[in-house]
């Protein structure tokens, strides 16, 4: 299993999965001749991916997504309800090739299967992702809202994870946001913060790697998410970020 993340945060979202002969995007945030050139730096090209699976409504996972079906000619999953909330906010244009599913279903693409799994987090419908193929098993785990049920015990099951690290908390104290905001981020349906993260990756005891995703521009600095994981976890994990503006490297499992 090969994987990479495009982009990771609030200036949008896309993580590509490719296991065998199936080839998967996860979300739709950047824009389409970003993707294509993004992908093609891997030697990847975006109209050969078999389906665009959206978590959730937000504009930095979705607001894409028409252009990748139409233009690409991509399928399209998500959940019903994700994308009727997303169609009253964000022109995505009219679509064809949609499937829908279900919260907590499986999804089947020959050899792998992608367990969806609900959030608390505040979208509409929101879900996170684990793959399974060939005995490997991947996890897309960003936008979680906190620390839910069941989450510690997943991460022991994984090989590699895609795992939000979004803020630390002094500069979100400290920093630009206002009252409201703050609290949403480090709410029960916001987002992660760094040391909870490196508490669920301490209990990755069969992680080869784990990326740290979504982390937040004005919140948190590559170099204190990595400080503060390094400080909990061993040194032996390898630790990886995903970037603003950039794709990280081909993480293989």
């Amino acid at each position: 299993m090969i994987s990479f993340s495009l982009q990771s945060g609030s200036n949008g979202n896309s993580i590509y999965v490719e296991a065998g002969n199936v080839r998967l995007l996860f979300d739709a945030g950047i824009c389409g001749s970003e993707a294509e050139r993004r992908l093609a730096t891997h030697g990847r090209d975006i109209r050969r991916v078999d389906a665009v699976i959206v978590s959730h409504d937000h504009a930095d996972h979705i607001r894409h997504a028409g252009v990748y079906e139409r233009k690409f000619g991509l399928p399209l999953f998500i959940t019903q309800k994700t994308l009727r909330e997303a169609q009253k906010k964000i022109k995505l244009g009219p679509l064809k090739r949609v499937h829908h599913f279900m919260a907590g279903g499986t999804l089947d693409f020959g050899t792998v299967s992608v367990h969806t799994i609900p959030t608390p987090h505040d979208g509409a419908d929101g879900v996170v992702f684990v793959l399974d193929s060939g005995g490997k098993r991947l996890g897309i785990l960003t936008d979680l809202g906190h620390v839910f049920d069941g989450l510690p015990q997943l991460v022991p099951t994984l090989d590699g994870v895609f795992l939000e690290s979004n803020y630390d908390p002094a500069m979100l104290e400290h920093g630009p946001y206002p009252a409201f905001l703050k609290n949403r981020i480090k709410g029960p349906h916001g987002h992660i913060s760094n040391g909870e993260a490196a508490e669920l990756l301490r209990e990755g005891k069969n992680l080869q790697w784990a990326c740290l995703a979504h982390l937040s521009e004005k919140n948190n600095y590559p170099r204190i998410a990595l400080d503060t994981h390094r400080k909990i976890l061993s040194d032996t994990l390898d630790l990886h970020i995903a970037g603003r503006h950039q794709t990280t490297a081909l993480l293989k499992l």
